[in-house]
């Protein structure tokens, strides 16, 4: 896969991760204070996962992602061909890519740019890592799954769509 392939991807995530550090935010503002920090950061995992549908719902199309299938037989992206405006003129078609790629790439990012910002706050690895505990309430695992299959799923919902 070249770099010019994961441009909108990697422009995606860049989304995502404004869109969760907004909305963790505003956790810590509003929602911790009335419930608690515990279940506040449980509750908002849920309300991640949403707004990483929301945003991947809406950009998959400009991503120009794949089934998982295509690409896991060939190591370079397939040329898929647009017919739609185009009159399935081949010099139309558009680089695809499988959506699990999509999610695997989002998940390594948001690893490092968590742990890296956590580090920077002065963190410790123990603290960082407690929240993917999940016999302590730790939920973040959930959520890091969910961003690896969201493209996949999306995908497959959007097929079934049209």
């Amino acid at each position: 896969m070249h770099f010019a392939q994961l441009k909108r991807p990697l422009a995606v995530w860049c989304l995502i991760m404004v869109t969760e550090s907004i909305h963790g935010t505003l956790r810590t503002i509003y929602l911790e204070p009335a419930i608690g920090a515990f279940l506040a950061q449980q509750i908002s995992v849920g309300t991640g996962v949403v707004l990483f549908f929301a945003i991947t719902w809406f950009t998959m199309p400009w991503m120009r992602a794949a089934p998982a299938t295509n690409a896991s037989r060939h190591s370079r992206p397939r040329l898929k061909h647009s017919r739609a405006g185009s009159g399935g003129n081949p010099s139309s078609s558009t680089a695809t890519f499988p959506a699990l790629t999509i999610g695997a790439m989002w998940v390594v990012l948001t690893l490092i740019f968590e742990y890296t910002l956590g580090l920077a706050f002065g963190m410790s690895w123990r603290r960082m890592l407690e929240g993917y505990d999940l016999s302590r309430g730790g939920m973040m695992g959930l959520g890091v799954t969910a961003m690896f299959f969201m493209p996949w799923v999306v995908h497959r919902l959007r097929k079934g769509k049209s």
